[in-house]
This record gives structure tokens, sequence and C-alpha cells, in this order.
């Protein structure tokens, strides 16, 4: 199984990674599917809207729901979530050298989300890096059976992890 997942510690720094990432290896050459998150900074210090592009060069989404301030609820926008999935699955379709995830969340923890997409570019031989939230981490487990590979949060090592599992990529 080539999938591999990262955490970063520092709010929002596994987005910016995973998007360069996505951004280095499409200069590469190399077809990227998935998504990143590209959260714009907010001005009233409350939660930021979680916008994410969809690769390789897709629409952006907004997959947040603007709630109030005085909201404690999880403010994911499902639907908006579930069009995500749709479009990123498509996008495999055509054929995709790396697919690359945001993160593996509640949904996808509770079984929804990216998952089936995850699984079904695994099946395919199409190797997966997705963000991974501590909080989630038994659940990432349990659905890779523990064959996730960690890997630090380094836009060099990402890369040649990718460069790697392309390489073994039978020739099509």
């Amino acid at each position: 199984m080539k999938i591999a997942s990262i955490s970063a510690p520092g709010k929002g720094d596994m987005d910016l990674i995973l998007a360069g990432l996505a951004k280095r290896l499409q200069g590469a050459g190399l077809r990227v599917a998935g998504l990143v998150q590209v959260n714009t900074e907010c001005e009233s210090g409350g939660p930021c809207d979680m916008d994410v592009q969809v690769l390789p060069e897709g629409p952006v989404l907004r997959i947040s729901q603007t709630l109030g301030p005085g909201a404690r609820g999880c403010r994911l926008d499902a639907d908006a979530l579930e069009r995500a999935v749709g479009l990123v699955s498509a996008s495999l379709e055509p054929g995709a050298d790396i697919l690359l995830i945001n993160k593996f969340g509640k949904q996808e923890a509770a079984g929804g989300g990216f998952r089936e997409v995850m699984g079904a570019a695994l099946a395919a031989g199409v190797p997966v890096i997705v963000g991974l939230n501590p909080l989630n981490a038994a659940e990432f487990e349990a659905f890779t059976d523990g064959m996730a590979e960690a890997i630090p949060p380094e836009l060099d090592g990402l890369e040649a992890w990718v460069m790697r599992q392309v390489a073994s990529q039978p020739a099509v």
C-alpha cells in the first residue's frame, strides 16, 4: 500500500506544506489529483473560512459554514465537502500520478469524506499523501491497517517519497 501521512504542529502549516508540494510536483510534470486547503487569514481573530482547491486546476470551494460568533458546533459544510469529493474522484479517472488529500478529518474517521476516493486511488496503484490530525490517528491507522508511512512535514522528503513511488509504478 502506497500511502503516507504528514502532521505539522503549527496552525495552517500542513496546508501550506501540501499546497507547496502540489505546486512542486506539478512543476516536475506529475499529474497531481486531490485537494489542498487554501485558507486566507482572518482579521477578526475568529475561525477562518475553510477553502479548498481541487487539483490540478479545479475550483476553490468553501467547505465551511459561517455559524455566528456564539456557535460552538462543527463548521464543516458537508454538502460542499461531498461536492469536492465528487470533483476529486472525477479527476482520478483520466489518470493521476499522486493523490493529495488535505486532511483525514472527522468525516473520514467516521467512514465518509475522502475514504472511498483514497481507497480507489490505492486500488489503482496511485500513491496517496494525506494530512493527519493526531485526533484522528487511531481511525487512520485502522483505515490503512497500519500500513501507512508517516513522513516528516518537509518538502524535500515528501517530494522524494512521491518520486520513489512514481518510479516504482509499472509503465502504462
